[in-house]
């Protein structure tokens, strides 16, 4: 049977997922449905070499045992558009007899064209699998929509390595895509939730792969230059969020790593920059982020203690002892006090997104992105090119005049904001750019960088105030950073 499957996948940030799902079960839109439950194991398949990775299809044979025998189920799926936590992907999935593929079935599928010569086929071996508790409700809306709300909990297996389930499913069957969006804002009241554009597949290969997912980084899309301007400005946008929120769910799963929250934090600002250049070209403005606060505070937090006890501070560490012991002592009490300041700010992050307030925000946030390519934008006829070479060049022009306004620290900050945002614009839109703009963006990451040191050190220096380990390593790194602002004003700046 082939299908094109609308869904909405949602995280669930809980560390109690018993608890979550009687929560759920109470909300007012589901209290009244009787569930159904049904226990799911799914194996996936490729090759030796991932060939159907590197096609971006999954294949999987499912054994759903609920009431009644055991049934199996074979299913194909192919890529959707973009990376969003609402996906349209191709489906075509058939019971089979038992636990073995029946490729011949997939005749009507785009199999035929994936593995044309059987060679594919051929290799195929169990790569991952699956294994969860899925729990299933029917929301009929008043607008006529039809939505399976599938709870579930479990993990995904790769060889020895395991990594936890819990996730919501909202599988459209009937209506529009809105109608996803609004019910599960309705399920946002109650839970805490996080849009994720991960699959259970792709979430498999990864952990295949490394037992530990990497920070996800930038990655903007392939733009063409025969692209609407709006199907461009959603393409960039959803990157950036898709990067906020899969560093986001990292950090909720237990990830450690401080490039989780940096990254994190670089998604979040790539959206906010780049939504910024293209209010003139969007039907709305994003949504405010005032529920976000709790959240986006606590990341900052721990980015500048992270910065502070892995590069700041080491590195300055041996110009502040001098060959004192004293002062070594006093140093390494104050990298000591950010061990515990960091596990603290780590843990109000993972608080922040157990907020369902944040997560409402945050589902807010994908819904508007799936408009903002729906929308006609400005005007039809409207030359993507031409028009993001003139917000460049625009941008460019006023952080230009940032660097002849001085070197004091407010002109040194916005020349920094400005950077990054041209440095964000130029990385985007790099395919629909003329390649003269590539000097803007060398110049933004240089300023970037060099601007940013400079402020680590004032930070540091604030943060080891706060940790009271001693007036000696603040005033040192207070000093540090005025001598290099006092002495070299302008280096940054011209």
């Amino acid at each position: 049977m082939s299908s094109t499957e609308v869904e909405l996948k949602l995280a669930l940030p809980t560390a109690e997922p018993a608890l979550l799902a009687r929560r759920l079960a109470r909300s007012p839109v589901l209290a009244r449905l009787a569930p159904t439950r049904r226990r799911v194991y799914s194996l996936y398949h490729d090759t030796p070499a991932l060939d159907l990775l590197h096609q971006r299809v999954a294949l999987r044979l499912r054994r759903e045992e609920g009431e009644g025998a055991p049934r199996w189920l074979q299913t194909l799926k192919t890529a959707g558009r973009g990376d969003s936590a609402l996906s349209q992907r191709g489906e075509w999935e058939m019971p089979v007899a038992g636990a073995a593929l029946e490729l011949r079935r997939l005749g009507a599928s785009p199999w035929p064209r994936i593995d044309p010569l059987g060679h594919i086929a051929a290799a195929l071996q169990p790569c991952f699998a699956t294994d969860f508790e899925r729990t299933c409700w029917t929301v009929r809306q008043r607008d006529g929509s039809v939505v399976e709300v599938a709870l579930d909990v479990g993990a995904v297996v790769a060889g020895d390595r395991r990594l936890p389930l819990c996730e919501l499913e909202l599988e459209l069957k009937a209506g529009p895509p809105a109608a996803l969006f609004a019910l599960a804002q309705r399920l946002a009241r109650q839970v805490a939730v996080l849009p994720l554009a991960a699959s259970k597949a792709e979430r498999g290969y990864a952990l295949r792969a490394s037992g530990t997912p990497p920070p996800v980084l930038a990655r903007p899309p392939v733009l063409s230059r025969r692209m609407p301007l709006p199907r461009v400005a959603g393409l960039v946008l959803g990157e950036a969020f898709r990067q906020f929120t899969a560093n986001l769910d990292a950090l909720h799963q237990g990830g450690e790593d401080p490039e989780f929250v940096h990254q994190a934090r670089v998604g979040w600002r790539r959206l906010r920059s780049l939504a910024r250049l293209l209010r003139p070209a969007l039907a709305e403005p994003p949504p405010a982020a005032t529920a976000l606060e709790p959240l986006l505070h606590a990341l900052g937090t721990l980015r500048d203690l992270d910065v502070a006890r892995t590069q700041t501070l080491p590195a300055w560490a041996e110009r502040y002892a001098e060959g004192q012991p004293a002062r070594a002592a006093q140093w390494q009490a104050l990298m000591a006090a950010t061990e515990p300041a960091a596990r603290r700010a780590r843990h109000a992050v993972r608080t922040a997104l157990a907020r369902p307030a944040v997560g409402a925000a945050l589902l807010a946030q994908q819904a508007w992105l799936h408009a903002v390519e729906q929308a006609d934008g400005v005007a039809e006829g409207t030359d993507a090119r031409d028009w993001l070479r003139q917000r460049t060049e625009r941008l460019a022009r006023r952080l230009g005049q940032a660097r002849q306004a001085g070197g004091d620290a407010q002109a040194q900050h916005r020349a920094r904001i400005l950077a990054k945002r041209l440095r964000y614009s130029a990385e985007a839109f790099e395919g629909l750019l003329p390649k003269r703009l590539l000097r803007h963006q060398r110049l933004a990451c240089g300023l970037q960088e060099s601007l940013g040191a400079e402020r680590d050190l004032a930070q540091a220096a604030a943060l080891a105030a706060e940790l009271q380990a001693g007036t000696g390593p603040a005033e040192f790194l207070r000093g540090v950073a005025a001598g290099r602002r006092n002495c070299h004003p302008h280096d940054c700046l011209n």
